[in-house]
């Protein structure tokens, strides 16, 4: 299959749009395409979307741009301006007000840039002890856009809102500068949207550097299940599976952080040989999704969705709650429910597929767990933990929240005694401390 990309400008040359959806849901299209980020690929189009039924098929949502991802009163605005046939830069500009109030930098993302002799990795994100976070330049795209995407700034054209580095050489003094480095995570946008030869020129001083406390390598990606070919057909697939066993050869635990949504995902014959053709170079592929409304909001998609993996010889790894971000108000789940949701599903796979840890959400403090409900003294309560945290010994910590249905993150929730959670206190310190130190 030719990789062919739909955007807003061109989405109706798609035949199934033009046969299945109305003048009016195209039109919608348009509209919150406006505001958010829209790319699907004729990959998406043709075998994984079911287009008996478009607007109610899971994959449709991912990909395409729903009415409701818009308040009512920013929709209305910008449909007014697209039909008087306002100038561009007018509906860019409403667009970006909007923007503005949609959280474009959520878990304190800005907080976690490193920085080294002075010079500041602006392409890198350092939160967590262990693990430290590269968004290379050419990488800041991807196949498709999932329309819930929280790194949606990303791709909207406002600079000031990116992450991207090109400098691998200041990354590589950092990382050798703090032993407490295990881990490289390249993400985006998607890594793995570049040319190989251009992916090596990030890869191989890495590998040369021969960091010691350096363990793992690890690629988060979508390409698996919005453009499988990525490892079978493309030009330079096969340097791709090349470089990953020169990544495992050298020594390194790679780990392919696989994006799934849906189980739909996971059933075409081409994502299937991309799985092999990944596990044969000694990869090992980990498999996380938030759990979101209108697309995977049912405990039986995601059992049937971790089954599917783990025959695949895939690990589940998270799942995670919708970010404080973009349309968090039409994809979020409350907490409770997302809570219920993961403990049926948990509770009708085998062992092997528990490996899966969640609903966890990415929040500014770490990834905070809510593990359960429970009655301290009569009174129902959220019991959380943190599974990462800015300090270490933070993580592993139960802690408690008066109970609340209709809470959707970490923000929402009050401590069950006093008016701060145990860690609100250092944490202040910590980000004031970074303030300080970004100036």
């Amino acid at each position: 299959m030719r990789y062919r990309s739909f955007t807003v400008n061109n989405f109706r040359d798609i035949p199934q749009v033009r046969e299945r959806l109305t003048p009016q849901q195209q039109f919608d299209i348009e509209v919150v395409a406006q505001v958010f980020p829209f790319k699907t690929n004729s990959y998406v189009v043709d075998k994984l979307i079911n287009w008996k039924n478009p607007l109610e098929d899971p994959i449709f949502r991912l990909t395409f741009p729903q009415k409701g991802m818009l308040l009512e009163e920013d929709y209305r605005k910008i449909a007014d301006l697209l039909r008087k046939n306002a100038p561009k830069e007018m509906i860019r500009e409403k667009a970006n007000e909007i923007r503005m109030k949609l959280n474009p930098h959520p878990a304190g993302q800005k907080y976690n840039i490193p920085q080294i002799n002075g010079v500041k990795l602006h392409g890198a994100q350092h939160k967590y002890n262990e693990t430290i976070l590269f968004f290379p330049k050419q990488g800041q795209t991807c196949h498709a856009y999932c329309s819930f995407c929280f790194r949606w700034p990303q791709f909207v054209g406002i600079d000031e809102l990116k992450f991207a580095m090109k400098e691998v050489e200041i990354l590589v003094d950092y990382i050798k500068s703090h032993p407490e480095i295990t881990d490289l995570l390249f993400t985006g946008g998607d890594p793995l949207i570049m040319k190989t030869k251009v992916l090596r020129q990030y890869i191989e001083p890495i590998l040369k550097a021969d960091i010691p406390h350096l363990k793992t390598i690890r690629f988060g990606s979508k390409a698996l299940a919005f453009w499988p070919y990525r490892f079978t057909e493309d030009d330079d697939a096969q340097d791709l599976l090349d470089l990953f066993r020169e990544i495992k050869e050298a020594g390194y635990h790679l780990a392919y952080m696989a994006h799934f949504n849906h189980y739909q995902e996971l059933e075409t014959d081409e994502v299937k040989e991309a799985v092999e053709k990944i596990l044969s170079t000694g990869a090992v592929i980990r498999t996380q999704s938030p759990v979101l409304r209108h697309i995977n909001d049912s405990p039986q998609v995601w059992a049937q969705m971790w089954k599917k993996q783990v025959e695949m010889n895939m690990i589940p790894y998270y799942m995670f709650m919708a970010r404080d971000t973009g349309a968090q108000h039409y994809f979020g789940v409350p907490l409770v429910k997302a809570w219920e949701i993961f403990t049926e599903a948990y509770r009708s796979v085998s062992g092997i597929a528990r490996t899966v840890k969640g609903p966890s959400m990415s929040a500014t403090p770490g990834k905070v767990r809510i593990l359960g409900i429970s009655e301290i003294n009569g009174e129902k309560v959220m019991v959380l933990d943190f599974l990462q945290g800015r300090n270490p010994e933070w993580v592993g910590r139960p802690f408690f929240a008066k109970y609340n249905p209709e809470a959707m993150w970490l923000d929402d929730l009050e401590p069950v005694e006093g008016d701060k959670f145990f860690y609100e206190d250092e944490l202040n310190e910590m980000l004031e401390l970074e303030e300080i130190l970004n100036k």
